[in-house]
């Protein structure tokens, strides 16, 4: 048996890297990700003048000159060179903040002029990676300005009494010559309690500097997250795409495999049986024994049933015939046969508006039969029970097995050969539907798939 691990992350989030511990408020000041989000900070200062010229170009360009073919291909590639823009924010967030965030997928180029500039002028990546570049003007020059603000003020003030005696000397009010920081007409910092003071001052300001850089860079990751991320649209896209090609690949793989049986079985069996028929009938016709071709009969006879058996085994692995009479009957009729002891209990609003589409209805089935091959098979269970119900609209299965634990997926090789869950969670997720699997060493196995459950257009709703 096997797992299943999804590490897809969805729109607008970013998964944190593993590796860094968070720093505690003494250390924050010393700590190597506080310097890293400063220059992070220092670094998106120095592009953002950059950046918003681009975007700034990017918008006026589009609006100035569409009227013109030429004017719609060159907006195009520069809304697609947005792209490039958000791949380098994303590296910095990457490298300085510790943050992955999923690059959207490649602009794939559709035929036909027309449909090229489209594209290019409509390509949603790019003009979100030129707001990203807009919205972040002001907050670069925000979040660099008031950070420095405080390092600097800090630590001037925590060595002010060291430095402050080169300051130049300033008449009082009280009519002295005082050396140091004035606030005020007459209160200079020139004392030891007030020096001290200052020093004081200078470090708190020094350990809320890092929670201050860590509220502007929040923020950075934020809008890096929710702008220069792919979309839950495209990510579904994307994901529909994946079990489509995988779909395909599993159907022609079962083809292929029952092309296969057909011929090397059935077909086999077919051929023997003309053969043994072809001379029993030449016994009779020349007058032979007659007693040998019955015996020739008899052997087709068997051959004949043998290859009808198979052809209903073959059958049965494209519709079981228990679905005939609906998913119910068909798994209380799957644990029947089953070697294991297996409990089935489907809710009754299943099936309360009519039989499910019937792609649903064969994909509930063959899930619940391969799982319970599997604990047959790998995990030494000595029962298993399923469990079918009707959740928010989606039909819920839940086959838990008491075995040893331990199932994984293995995904595909590039060979086209699949695991059995590997191929059991894409014919689910082609469906729309949701595979998770939890199977810790020792057991128990606990597998999830939620279909949706549209009733068949046949069958009253």
């Amino acid at each position: 048996m096997t797992t299943m691990t999804f590490d897809r992350p969805a729109a607008g989030t970013a998964t944190r890297r593993a590796g860094h511990r968070e720093p505690g408020f003494l250390t924050a000041p010393f700590a190597s990700r506080t310097w890293r989000e400063q220059g992070y900070l220092a670094l998106v200062l120095l592009l953002a003048p950059f950046a918003f010229t681009y975007a700034v170009f990017a918008v006026s360009l589009t609006a100035g000159i569409a009227v013109t073919v030429v004017g719609l291909v060159v907006s195009g590639g520069v809304v697609l060179g947005g792209r490039g823009w958000g791949g380098a924010y994303r590296g910095l967030a990457r490298d300085l903040l510790d943050v992955d965030v999923q690059a959207p997928a490649p602009y794939v180029r559709p035929r036909g002029f027309w449909r090229t500039v489209g594209s290019l002028i409509g390509d949603a990546t790019g003009w979100r990676a030129l707001l990203f570049m807009v919205v972040t003007f002001p907050l670069s020059v925000l979040s660099f300005v008031v950070s420095v603000t405080f390092l600097a003020t800090s630590l001037g003030a925590l060595t002010y009494g060291i430095w402050y005696r080169f300051l130049p000397e300033q008449l009082g009010t009280d009519g002295e010559l005082h050396r140091g920081a004035q606030f005020g007409p007459g209160y200079f910092v020139d004392t030891p309690p007030r020096i001290a003071l200052t020093a004081l001052a200078g470090l708190v300001l020094l350990f809320c500097w890092p929670w201050i850089t860590r509220a502007f860079t929040l923020l950075f990751r934020v809008l890096t997250a929710g702008l220069l991320s792919p979309t839950r649209a495209s990510l579904r896209v994307a994901e529909l795409e994946r079990s489509r090609t995988g779909t395909v690949d599993d159907a022609d793989a079962r083809l292929r495999s029952i092309e296969r049986d057909l011929h090397d079985g059935t077909q086999a069996r077919l051929v023997a049986v003309a053969m043994q028929l072809g001379e029993a009938r030449e016994h009779l016709a020349d007058g032979g024994d007659v007693t040998q071709a019955a015996e020739l009969v008899e052997t087709a006879h068997t051959s004949t049933k043998e290859a009808l058996t198979e052809l209903r085994e073959l059958a049965r692995g494209i519709h079981p015939p228990a679905l005939d009479s609906g998913l119910t009957v068909a798994l209380e009729t799957l644990a029947a046969r089953s070697p294991l002891p297996v409990t089935v209990d489907v809710d009754a609003g299943v099936e309360a508006h009519g039989r499910l589409a019937p792609a649903v209805e064969s994909i509930a089935y063959f899930s619940v039969a391969e799982l319970v091959t599997n604990a047959a098979k790998h995990a030494r269970a000595a029962g298993v029970y399923v469990l079918v119900e009707s959740v928010g609209g989606m039909v819920r299965i839940r086959v838990r097995d008491d075995g040893r634990g331990g199932a994984r997926v293995v995904p595909p090789d590039g060979s086209g050969l699949r695991s059995g869950l590997a191929g059991l969670a894409e014919r689910v997720r082609s469906v729309d539907g949701t595979f998770d699997l939890s199977s810790p060493v020792g057991g128990p196995t606990v597998v999830t798939v939620t279909l949706p459950s549209a009733t068949s257009p046949s069958e009253p709703a």
